[in-house]
């Protein structure tokens, strides 16, 4: 593999660069030092081959998402009428101390991603989180439902659009 594959592919691998490389905001010199142990000792060529990329790959946009967000408390870990099953762990209301945050409408993968790193960035931690058709939930602690709530809400504001290859 040339040393311009093996730069794109480390970025990729590391969502937070690709993103900043979409955003316009990549220190090039400094990602080329970060990624030389992997790529190679040559930072100045590291640096040329993620300005090349930086050419080839789609400009960041966000969008707002259309969705309704709401709380449910009292969550537990249950196999009877659960709300969300994620493998063997079934979680259902009113059997327990977690929440739920539910959001419902234009969701999908990108959003759920984009909801978890924003909860992550806040020291929220997720016990379970699933999407699927129009329906996005994410389990954390009861005490963390309040934060959760304005942050799954903030990050549907501005949810980062998909960057192809």
């Amino acid at each position: 593999m040339s040393l311009a594959e093996t730069t794109r592919e480390a970025v990729r691998s590391r969502p937070f660069l690709y993103s900043a490389l979409r955003a316009g905001i990549l220190n090039y010199t400094a990602t080329a030092r970060f990624l030389s142990d992997e790529v190679g000792d040559d930072t100045d060529a590291i640096s040329t081959a993620l300005t090349r990329f930086a050419d080839d790959v789609p400009d960041f946009h966000a969008e707002k998402r259309d969705v309704r967000v709401v709380m449910q408390s009292g969550l537990g870990m249950a196999d009877d009428d659960p709300l969300l099953v994620v493998g063997d762990a079934g979680f259902t209301p009113d059997s327990g101390s977690l929440t739920a945050v539910i959001a419902t409408g234009n969701v999908d993968a990108a959003a759920l991603s984009h909801v978890l790193a924003r909860l992550v960035t806040d020291g929220i931690s997720v016990i379970a989180a699933a999407v699927a058709e129009e329906s996005l939930v994410v389990v954390v602690e009861r005490r963390d439902g309040a934060n959760a709530v304005r942050d799954v809400e903030l990050a549907l504001d501005s949810v980062p659009e998909l960057g192809g290859r």
